[in-house]
């Protein structure tokens, strides 16, 4: 798909560059309110940073993922390319 997940790189805290297979590509920031339930080891800073694609995804050795589909129509609506995940209020 499209929308699958080439390449993941840790650019700064929290945040990571995707690219997808189209050639689209930004960034995503993980909020600290995100990181609850299964997310919550995302807490940790240098846990982020060891993001990898796998199966189109950003997933985490522990077998988490983020859903690219969602992801590529988030960073794709942004004029930045940027998508800050953050639990709603």
């Amino acid at each position: 798909m499209y929308w699958d997940i080439l390449k993941v790189n840790s650019i700064a805290p929290r945040t990571l560059e995707v690219t997808f297979s189209d050639g689209l590509s930004g960034t995503v920031f993980i909020d600290n309110s995100f990181c609850t339930g299964v997310f919550e080891v995302l807490k940790d800073d240098s846990a982020i940073e060891t993001a990898f694609a796998e199966n189109g995804a950003v997933t985490w050795s522990n077998g988490l993922d983020l859903a690219p589909d969602t992801l590529y129509w988030e960073i794709k609506n942004n004029a930045n390319r940027h998508y800050v995940i953050a639990r709603s209020s």
